[in-house]
């Protein structure tokens, strides 16, 4: 009689692959209602305004020049950063540019410095008592033109934002096969009719995410329009929270949610309308040569660098030098940084533990409950960080107000700011982790299910072990990226709580702006390491 312990080891096998997949699943839904729940109560808040009240303040002047206000400077951005992000691609990948080694590097650093700190360094420099106006003033200079408003927060995110479309287009022309170029060439088109036909078809969806990454920063951000003196959303919340004004902060913080829902519903259609024309071979060809404008192009990246990088550098080396003066509460204290590195640690670490479920799930299911809970995740990111910030104000003033036995107190803790770091960085996670696991050999891990190994046991000794790279990856990216981020700790810290950035906005709110230069020269140190972790992952190709 045929031995049946092999079949019922099979089927044992594959009873607890069904276990594990079911488990799976509800661990990962729970982990997406986690990050989706808190969103709830910004809405509960906005419906327990008194209707008439919220026609009042939804259709007011001040909140139409708001809307408007919020708008331009994310259409100003957005057309200013593809028009120097493409061109930047371009020159630094196509074309015999010289010095093209170190300036592809260089023009994608201004990524690393955080707008607040470039925007309080222009001030420092062009403002009306600004260093620059001091330089000219010996040559009877006596008045430069004004820097804050809404042109300047335009020019001020785009220099630290463009980078987002010149990395994605830059990508895209080193995947496309210049055999096309040469084919369309050899048909008598001109250089320029043949970008027209073939290069511009192909890099326009890249060219398209990196102008919604654009987008998405310029109408989310906080401290630029602040420090500029333009009446945002972002902005104007933030007042209205801290002059107790919660039921306008909750309708403006609604209105902001379904601009960036109507942003992100807009690239997606145009996405899945679009079809993408030319070859994705990868053959790099000679490249274009530029003729007698070979070294006059090199104003455009050299230009840009120095504007965006070079004058905050100055600026901060300066006031680095000043004499502290008046204020010594506003000295930089190093538990500062050791309080920023403790909650940067925490939320990589919980990031990281939420997103191994939910990447693995994504990679190894191709269901739609799957798809459902990571884009569930994305919620957070996609959401500015101030709205975020407001829904856990009152999802945490709602919890108290329950007055469960014993429970604790969450509003202004260490764990809700934790919690809001994880909602809004694990997506960062989520696809790091995605692609490692889609790169590991499934049939690798079957064979350690057949000596023996359930699955808990597979993937700990072998798909883990295989992922562990993007695993660092993911959790390094969530702690920089927390190391910077100001909207949420400025509404959710403890009292008393200082962190970097929180130290450099206190210095800037109070114009002593020589406090905030120790603090923003370690945080653009931290965030330098960003940039390596991005060129470590994406390889020396074309560079």
């Amino acid at each position: 009689m045929r031995d049946a312990r092999p079949i019922l080891a099979d089927l044992r096998s594959r009873l607890g692959s069904i276990e594990t997949t079911y488990g799976l699943a509800l661990v990962c839904v729970a982990i997406a209602l986690a990050f989706v729940f808190p969103l709830s109560w910004l809405v509960i808040e906005t419906v327990t305004v008194d209707p008439t009240r919220a026609r009042e303040l939804l259709f007011s002047w001040g909140t139409v020049e708001v809307l408007v206000n919020s708008l331009l400077l994310m259409a100003g951005v957005t057309a200013a950063s593809v028009l120097i992000g493409v061109p930047l691609a371009y020159l630094t990948t196509r074309t015999d540019l010289p010095f093209r080694r170190f300036l592809t590097v260089a023009v994608a650093l201004p990524l690393v410095v955080p707008s607040y700190v470039g925007a309080f360094s222009f001030v420092s420099a062009f403002g009306p008592r600004g260093e620059f106006r001091d330089l000219l003033a010996p040559l009877g200079v006596e008045r430069i033109p004004e820097i804050y408003g809404l042109h300047g927060a335009v020019l001020l995110i785009t220099l630290y934002t463009y980078p987002y479309v010149y990395l994605t287009t830059r990508a895209a022309l080193l995947s496309l096969d210049t055999t096309l170029i040469e084919a369309a060439r050899t048909l008598d088109h001109t250089r320029w009719e043949a970008f027209r036909r073939v290069t511009l078809p192909h890099i326009r969806p890249a060219t398209a995410a990196g102008a919604l990454l654009a987008a998405l920063y310029a109408i989310s951000d906080f401290g630029t329009p602040a420090i500029m003196r333009v009446e945002v959303f972002t902005q104007q919340i933030y007042v209205e929270y801290n002059s107790f004004g919660q039921e306008y902060a909750a309708l403006l913080s609604l209105q902001l949610l379904v601009v960036v829902l109507v942003v992100l519903g807009l690239e997606q259609w145009i996405r899945s309308t679009r079809s993408v024309e030319g070859g994705t071979g990868g053959r790099s060809g000679a490249p274009v040569p530029l003729g007698r404008w070979r070294w006059p192009a090199l104003l455009l990246p050299v230009g840009v660098v120095a504007v965006a990088l070079v004058v905050p550098i100055w600026i901060l080396g300066r006031w680095l030098l000043a004499a502290d003066a008046g204020r010594p509460s506003l000295a930089f204290e190093w538990s500062f940084a050791v309080n920023s590195a403790t909650v940067a640690l925490a939320a990589a670490a919980v990031a990281v533990l939420a997103a191994l479920p939910i990447a693995y799930f994504a990679a190894r299911e191709e269901s739609p409950l799957a798809t459902i809970t990571e884009r569930a995740t994305y919620v957070g990111f996609a959401v500015p960080g101030i709205v975020l910030a407001l829904a856990l104000v009152y999802f945490g003033a709602g919890y108290e107000a329950l007055e469960i036995p014993y429970a604790p107190r969450i509003y202004q803790t260490i764990p809700i700011l934790v919690f809001a770091y994880v909602i809004r960085f694990t997506p960062q996670a989520v696809g790091t982790l995605r692609s490692g696991v889609l790169q590991v050999d499934p049939t690798i891990v079957e064979a350690a299910r057949t000596l023996g190994e359930s699955p808990g046991g597979a993937f700990r000794r072998v798909t883990l072990r295989l992922i562990a790279p993007s695993v660092t990856a993911g959790a390094a990216l969530v702690f920089l990226t927390t190391m910077k981020e100001l909207p949420v700790t400025l509404i959710l810290r403890p009292t008393g709580f200082e962190t970097i950035v929180t130290q450099i906005w206190r210095a800037q709110e109070a114009a002593y702006f020589q406090y905030a230069a120790v603090p923003a020269l370690l945080l653009l140190l931290i965030s330098g390491l960003s940039m390596v972790v991005l060129l470590s992952q994406g390889g020396r190709e074309g560079l």
